[in-house]
Parts: C-alpha cells; structure tokens; sequence
C-alpha cells in the first residue's frame, strides 16, 4: 500500500508523514498550552518524588534513596547537614501519655520545646501543643482561651495543654481518602507527607483540634532548625500538607521522652509504656484519677489527664 494518500475529488491531498507532523505539532502546542498555569510554580515535584510509592510499600533500598534524596534538599536550603533516620516501632511498646492537671501551670514551655524540636514553622507559626486556661471550677472546654497573657499561674484558673491524643479509634484516619495518615504498632498516627494531598478531611475530623495545615511554605531560620530528624516526624514539611503530634517518634523510638515531657518545669508530664505493667503511665492509669478528654466522642485517646488525689 503506497504511504501516500489519495487525492481528493477537488484535486488536494496531504500525505500521512505530513498529517502526522502536524498532529504531533498541535499536541504539543496543547500541552504546552495546558501547562502554561503552572509554569511559575517553584515547588513542582520531581518525577522520582511524583512516582513515589506509599511509605507502607517502600522497601529499604526505597527508604534509603528516599532519605538521601530528602537530606540532600534540606542541606542545600538550610545550609545544614540533617541526621534524617526512620526508626520503626518497637516491639512489646504501645506508647502513653499523662498529664497531671494539678501541676501545670500554663508556662508553654511544653509548646515553645515542641516547636523547636520538631522544626515547627515560625512565620506563619505553627504549635501542636494548645495550652488551655480554664476557670477553676469549670470543665467547659469551649469557654476557655489560649490567648492568656502575664504571670501563671493565676489563681482563679488551672491549665490543660491539648495535643494529638493518638486515638485508638482515630477519626482523622477514617476520614483520609488516600491513607496518608494511619496508626502505627506502637499507637502513633503518623503522616506520610509526600502522600498527604491537603484536602484536610482530617482536620475536620478531629475532634481535638490537634491537626496543623502549612497554608504557605514553612519558615524555619536556619539556625533553628533541629538536624535530628525523623522520616515520619520532624523533617521540614512542604506547603499544602498536614502535619502534628506525633510523640516525638524519632526520640521515642530510641528511649528518650518526647521534648515536652523533658522540658516540663513541674513533672505534669508522664510517658511511657502502656503494655508494661510497671511502667509510670501504668501505675498512674491504675492509681489515680484519670479521665480523657470527649470521652463521648467514642476515640478511646492514649493520652491521659489525671489528678495527684
């Protein structure tokens, strides 16, 4: 059969070879033309991080060009060489937290360690950690304000610091239509922030309000930024993903107490291990006067608040 084809009745034709080109020509003036939108975007990801599969399904081998790729890119932007590992859970560990409302006394130094040690942003600011002042005598959470100001703690209120409260029955994982947020063996909601699309489902689902969305790209000044980091914790995150308590896992998971735990003026902070029977949280959970915070709500939180009688 020729290449060629026939000429129509008015005596023009155009050969294949021709027609070809110029429908490869017009494809390409409309890809063009759709990708002119995002021609000034500076933040595109490249096809590796495109194509990466979901952090359950990395092998070792992925993990470790994932973990190269992501020091090599904080290096170059703050100047500064990260330890970025990806400790996993520890067998026998199902991670607890307690609080003795009794004690605190609403300085935030809890909030300010938290954020320096999980490279929060500063501009805008980011904080996992609310510390709400309460009215002695009053339970109601949603007539209490994070807004205080002056010498703590005043003597007609009391404090309550909200975090994540890692649910058992987590709402914001039900709630994510990609499965970027999950719970992992040791009771830790964890995120994976290349997989998180932003559509904040999550947020909306938290009953806590203990989720944080990066609106805007993350500022950290160099000179602040933690290089001790954690592929599913404190590395710097990206505009438009979710991120929040996550216990510290990079120091947990090799036997250190999260930040706020160790910086705690007053020792309302306990942490430990809920399946060791002789472990702090233990003894507090079987001792003393424990409550959650909406319980009604049905999460069954790993995150305690107690009282000393």
């Amino acid at each position: 059969m020729s290449e060629e084809w026939k000429p129509v009745e008015d005596g023009t034709g155009i050969s294949r070879r021709a027609f070809l080109a110029a429908a490869a020509t017009a494809a390409v003036a409309a890809t063009a033309a759709a990708l002119a939108p995002m021609k000034d975007i500076a933040d595109l990801p490249s096809l590796e991080e495109f194509l990466r599969k979901h952090y359950t399904e990395l092998t070792p081998a992925d993990k470790a060009a994932i973990i190269a790729r992501i020091s090599e890119q904080v290096e170059k932007k703050y100047g500064v060489k990260p330890n970025l590992t990806d400790p996993p859970p520890l067998d026998g560990v199902e991670f607890g937290y307690a609080l003795n409302i009794g004690r605190c006394v609403g300085c935030r130094k809890c909030v300010f360690a938290c954020v320096d040690e999980n490279n929060q942003s500063r501009n805008p600011e980011i904080q996992y950690i609310r510390v709400l002042e309460m009215k002695k005598g009053s339970i109601d959470v949603e007539s209490s304000t994070t807004e205080y100001e002056g010498e703590v703690p005043k003597k007609d209120s009391y404090y309550m610091p909200v975090q994540c409260q890692q649910c058992r029955k987590a709402p914001c994982v039900k709630a994510c239509p990609v499965k970027a947020t999950w719970q992992e063996p040791d009771g830790v909601v964890v995120i994976d922030y290349n997989w998180c699309i932003g559509c904040r489902y999550c947020i909306a689902a938290c009953p806590y309000g203990a989720r944080r969305f990066n609106w805007q790209e993350p500022h950290i000044p160099a000179d602040e930024l933690n290089p001790e980091m954690g592929l599913l914790s404190n590395r710097p995150r990206p505009k438009g993903v979710v991120e929040k308590c996550h216990f510290c896992l990079h120091r947990t998971r090799n036997g250190k107490y999260p930040a706020c735990v160790e910086v705690c003026p007053t020792g309302s902070r306990k942490f430990g291990n809920l399946l060791d029977p002789n472990s702090e949280i233990s003894n507090i959970l079987q001792n003393k006067r424990v409550y959650v915070l909406k319980e009604e709500v049905g999460t069954l939180p790993r995150f305690y608040y107690y009282f000393d009688i």
